[in-house]
């Protein structure tokens, strides 16, 4: 993706655009999975860990990523679809973790069901996971 496209989207989002924020943009486009702080850094092993901690939170703050529990004890982090703000993320679809390679995807194109548990209650999260092993890994099985 080209710089002009990553300003662009930065500045849709209402974030300043840095060189690191630039980086660390274009990788999660570039990439196309889920990833954990300690992945992000070691590609940005040249970065300060408080710099792309706060680049994350600054990006999950303001609907650029989502943030993903699957189970690991480790937070994962993806793009957001264009339409998430920073007052409503709208990624609402299950995301798939191979147990083998440990990856965890985004499955876009799959719908989650609207829930309705009753007026007494507001739902403000979901989660839906899908555990198995991924197209790749079942291909080198």
């Amino acid at each position: 993706m080209s710089n002009t496209k990553i300003e662009n989207l930065l500045q849709q989002k209402q974030v300043k655009s840095t060189a690191m924020r630039n980086l660390v943009l274009q990788y999660f486009l570039k990439i196309n999975k889920a990833i954990d702080l300690k992945e992000l850094e070691n590609v940005f092993f040249y970065a300060d860990r408080t710099t792309l901690f706060r680049t994350i939170k600054t990006f999950k703050d303001k609907g650029v990523i989502h943030e993903i529990k699957d189970g690991t004890n480790t937070t994962k982090y993806a793009l957001c679809n264009e339409h998430c703000t920073s007052e409503n993320h709208f990624d609402i679809h299950p995301h798939f973790y191979c147990e083998k390679c440990k990856q965890t995807t985004c499955l876009r194109k799959i719908s989650v069901p609207k829930i309705s548990i009753g007026n007494n209650f507001t739902i403000h999260s979901t989660n839906f996971f899908i555990k198995g092993i991924c197209k790749l890994c079942n291909s080198v099985a």
